[in-house]
């Protein structure tokens, strides 16, 4: 049977073509032919219809800037997150350094995501500065269409908790700005608190407006970036190697250590820090249960197991260091009057929290009737300790590398210890292993033009990046030179890595060295005084390129390095201070001056 389709848009040729296929053909063969056809179209219509992206969502959705103020690049790695759970639910999100940020945006802005880390006593990571003094100065914009919400990282053991990320709050507000959600502030253990925050936001953000859901693509990227170790989820690395790096006579007890990261998949690159879960220390553990009048094979519930108090004490809560916030709770508990009143004096507390523990406090100001639980619901989780680490990859391949200062100290009449670091040397054999992950320091990296030279200044375990940065460049075969300012205690006996820091310097890897032994002489020499002394050619480094990175000490090191740094180029620069503060800053800005302190 042949059709006709008088008014059909098809040639002669192409009707005689489709009646010569159709003739023979049965009924369920044509049923199947027009639902290929059908889908055919449809396939037809998506390859020439614009695909649903980003780009093409409607007009109401929501757009997210996510600033980051980041000093070791964890709010740099939650603002990435943040953005990748925010695109999956169909938010336009973009993530912006807030060194990198133009002030003058800010009051186009629509809704705001502020992360940021508190550094020293207080004060905003080096790369938060310049958008901070903005906010803070009478330059700020009145921003009452803005919404946005803040999400704060520290220290509790800190007197300025998360300061930077409270000022951040409190002056968007005094603009006129409003909060989609509150400001959480996270102690150390942040994930939970993290992860709670960019929920909320994100949910408030699609509600606020429906977006269109993002396309699988996106969805699918942000699940392809999670790794099998991580924080949550530590790797167990086998320790290879441990040894002394200080000689016979020292004050000092440093360990080199050498981790296995065989058949993790771990990467990481110069200028990271790897993260070590401890174990606190048993006689102090089994001491303050007694105390506590507790049975030590008491069992509790923690993170929907059950475990032995001992257990519990052992690997998964803090009980050597003491904050601020714990004192209030244990206040109510025990309902001590001498310590409210303790809690109301801000400088004495904080000198009463240095040095002292657990023990302390109970000791002090008993706790009445309290259980097990209840105690352990009072203390917060055991912190991973981070160690810059001290190799490089490229060049050792399956394994780690740290640099860790044993510390051991007497307070308040008492023997006390790190408790990180006296696990590692004193209670951990080779052949067993540490909990470990990689956190990546996005703000302390090598050039990538290898042709750059290089000053780097790190005195005591701050010198462990620094074996990492010479290890990767002699396998890149690097031609950018290399200077190294060490400083210690002694030369004979605190020379930390010494056979290969002169290896490097006669193979000519290391171009120049320089070194500051404090105690080898009677007026005390630190690296900020060699700096002074090389002040010329410190500047003519810098001129042609140079890239200037501090590690260590941030309290008493950093700042005289950092003023040693502007005397240098005030005098070499023929510039006022607040010139030669500009330009510290923008070679900050530039990813020039980078520091790892801590």
């Amino acid at each position: 049977m042949n059709i006709r389709l008088d008014n059909a848009p098809l040639t002669d040729d192409q009707i005689e073509q489709l009646n010569l296929l159709l003739q023979g053909m049965e009924g369920w063969q044509v049923e199947w032919l027009s639902g290929y056809l059908s889908g055919y179209r449809a396939a037809q219509q998506a390859i020439n219809e614009p695909a649903v992206t980003m780009e093409s969502v409607s007009a109401e959705q929501p757009v997210l800037t996510i600033l980051y103020g980041s000093q070791t690049g964890n709010a740099e790695d939650l603002a990435e997150l943040l953005a990748e759970n925010a695109k999956t639910h169909g938010i336009k999100a973009s993530v912006v350094d807030m060194a990198a940020y133009k002030p003058k945006q800010l009051k186009k802005e629509q809704y705001l995501a502020v992360l940021s880390s508190t550094h020293g006593e207080g004060d905003p990571p080096d790369n938060a500065l310049d958008f901070y003094e903005f906010l803070q100065g009478r330059k700020a914009p009145k921003l009452a269409g803005l919404q946005y919400s803040v999400l704060s990282l520290g220290d509790s053991s800190y007197e300025f908790f998360c300061q930077t990320g409270k000022d951040f709050d409190s002056r968007l507000t005094e603009l006129g700005a409003a909060a989609i959600v509150p400001r959480v502030d996270c102690d150390v253990d942040y994930d939970d608190a993290a992860e709670a925050w960019i929920n909320d936001l994100v949910n408030a953000l699609a509600e606020s407006a429906q977006p269109q859901q993002a396309s699988t693509a996106v969805a699918a990227k942000a699940a392809t970036k999670q790794s099998q170790y991580d924080r949550k989820h530590p790797f167990p690395a086998t320790v290879m190697t441990r040894q002394k790096l200080n000689g016979r006579g020292s004050q000092k007890e440093v360990l080199h250590i050498e981790l296995s990261l065989e058949e993790s998949n771990l990467q990481y690159q110069p200028g990271d820090a790897v993260g070590v879960y401890p174990q606190n220390d048993p006689y102090l553990v089994a001491e303050l249960i007694d105390l506590m009048g507790f049975d030590h094979d008491e069992k509790v519930e923690l993170d929907d197991d059950t475990y032995k108090l001992s257990e519990v004490l052992l690997h998964y809560r803090e009980i050597t260091v003491l904050t601020k916030p714990l004192l209030e709770k244990w206040a109510t508990l025990s309902q001590s009057e001498s310590l409210q009143q303790l809690l109301e004096d801000k400088s004495a507390v904080n000198d009463w929290l240095q040095g002292r523990d657990l023990i302390d406090l109970q000791q002090q100001y008993p706790l009445g009737d309290v259980t097990a639980s209840e105690f352990v619901d009072l203390l917060r989780k055991l912190p991973p300790r981070l160690y810059s680490i001290a190799s490089s990859q490229a060049a050792v391949e399956d394994e780690v590398h740290l640099t860790v200062a044993t510390v051991r100290y007497t307070a308040h009449d008492r023997a006390r210890s790190g408790v990180a670091s006296t696990w590692l040397a004193d209670r951990l054999n080779e052949e067993e292993t540490v909990p470990v992950y990689i956190d990546g320091n996005k703000n302390f990296k090598l050039p990538q033009d290898d042709n750059a030279p290089i000053i780097m200044v790190g005195p005591g375990t701050g010198v462990a990046p620094f074996r990492s940065f010479m290890q990767e460049r002699e396998e890149r075969e690097a031609s950018g030179a290399n200077w190294l300012f060490f400083g210690d205690q002694h030369f004979l006996t605190d020379f930390l890595y010494q056979v290969e820091w002169l290896g490097w310097r006669d193979s000519g890897l290391l171009t120049r060295l320089d070194v500051a032994f404090s105690r080898d002489q009677e007026d005390k020499i630190y690296v900020q005084h060699r700096l002074r002394e090389r002040a010329a050619d410190i500047w003519q480094w810098l001129q042609d390129g140079a890239y200037l990175y501090v590690c260590g000490d941030a309290v008493s090191m950093a700042p005289d390095v950092n003023e040693a740094l502007l005397d240098i180029i005030s005098e070499q620069g023929k510039m006022s201070r607040d010139e030669a503060n500009d330009y510290l800053r923008n070679l900050s800005k530039d990813k020039r001056y980078q520091r790892d302190v801590y």
